[in-house]
Order: structure tokens, then C-alpha cells, then sequence
């Protein structure tokens, strides 16, 4: 009997990603996801007052991670599915997911300003120690070790943040930027998506017409602080 090297087999499969994301999320450039809800606190928090609502953390997590799988590049179109909703309900939905990942992407834009002062001050430290170091080449031994380990600990703090923590930040900014600028539908029934050249440049249309927008808001905003 021939011997099975089944791990060898697991190694050698095949997940084919880009095929399948294609396939279930992307039609002409547009990824859909589609979400199936039996009741309102499906999407919005039980915690919630009205007028005040948050979304429920588990469709939260349910969007983002469907979302990242999809191509950075792709407008999100969100259809939920249900025939639970009211007129009321429907648009308490839709205001809340645009607001809630508006103020997401806001969190985030913080944290990306924070780290940018921050890679900033280390460039800056980083060129100044080199200078120190190559213009102190006769100072004792001791200072110039501690000289050395500030110069190689923001070296190696520089390169985090390029090559880890800013690829993440920007990771994290982009699917921010999708998420607030998402397009909400309702649906009874599920349906595979079929948009047109005129849905699609409808869709970015509106998207570019949102974002300038926000554009504008924060150079009013900066002009009036």
C-alpha cells in the first residue's frame, strides 16, 4: 500500500481568494455585501435611546470584516435583507452606520495625526544624534554608547512605522474612508447584484460628491479655530 503524505496534500491546496471574493462580493468594480437581519437590534444596539442609537458590535464586526476581505479600490454597497423594517426604522439604520463609521474614520484620522507628530520627532532626534555622534567622535566612551542606543532606538522606531505600524494605519485609513463613504440598501429578498455603467458612476458620483464635502467642512472648521 502506498504511503499517504497528507500533509504534503494539506500544504499543496489551494484557497484561490481573489476567485471566490470576486465571485460572492464584486460586480463592475462595486463590492456588495449582503446581510440578513430578523429584527431592528440586528443592526442597532438594545443599549440604545432614540435619537442616540449605536450599531450592535456583532454587525459591526461583521461589516468590517467582510469589508476588508473586498478589494481596497471597490465603493461598499451594504444590502440588508429583511422584511422586518419600518419606513422609520430603515432610516434611523442608515443615518446611524453613516454616522457611527464617520466617527470611526475620525478616531482613526487622530491616531494617524498622532503618529505622524511622532515620526516627525523621531526623524528629527534620528538626524541630530547622527550629527552629535559624528561630530563627538573624540567624547568618552559612556556618552556615546548612550548616544548610540537613542540613535539606533529611533532608527528602529522609524522603521516600524514605515514598514509595520504606517502600513496598518494606512490599512486601517482606507477601510475607515470605505466604510464611512458606504451606500446603505434594503431588500426583501437576496438578489446577486447587477450594476450598470450608470449605477456604478452614479455610485462614485455620489461618493466624490460626499467626500468634497467633508473636504469643505474641515477647511471651515480650520479656518474658523
Amino acid at each position: 500500500m502506498a504511503r499517504r503524505n497528507i500533509i504534503k496534500l494539506f500544504e499543496s491546496r489551494k484557497g484561490h481568494l481573489d476567485y471566490r471574493i470576486k465571485r460572492d462580493y464584486v460586480r463592475n468594480g462595486i463590492a456588495t455585501i449582503p446581510c440578513r437581519i430578523s429584527d431592528y437590534s440586528d443592526v442597532i444596539s438594545t443599549y440604545s435611546v432614540k435619537d442616540y442609537e449605536t450599531l450592535n458590535t456583532e454587525f459591526v464586526d461583521y461589516l468590517k470584516e467582510t469589508a476588508e476581505l473586498t478589494p481596497p479600490a471597490c465603493p461598499i454597497v451594504l444590502n440588508i435583507i429583511g422584511d422586518c423594517l419600518s419606513q422609520e426604522e430603515k432610516k434611523t439604520i442608515e443615518e446611524t452606520i453613516l454616522d457611527d463609521f464617520a466617527y470611526d474614520l475620525g478616531m482613526v484620522e487622530k491616531t494617524e495625526k498622532r503618529h505622524t507628530q511622532t515620526f516627525i520627532l523621531m526623524l528629527a532626534g534620528l538626524l541630530l544624534s547622527g550629527v552629535i555622534l559624528y561630530l563627538t567622535e573624540a567624547l568618552r566612551e559612556e556618552p556615546r554608547e548612550l548616544l548610540y542606543i537613542l540613535f539606533w532606538f529611533m532608527g528602529e522606531t522609524l522603521c516600524d512605522y514605515i514598514f509595520l505600524t504606517g502600513y496598518e494605519l494606512r490599512r486601517e485609513r482606507r477601510l475607515a474612508g470605505r466604510l464611512a463613504s458606504i451606500k446603505v440598501v434594503f431588500s426583501e429578498n437576496y438578489q446577486a447584484p447587477n450594476y450598470t455603467e450608470s449605477d456604478v458612476d452614479q455610485l462614485y458620483s455620489e461618493i466624490e460628491k460626499e467626500v468634497n464635502k467633508t473636504i469643505r467642512e474641515e477647511e471651515n472648521d480650520e479656518d474658523v479655530i
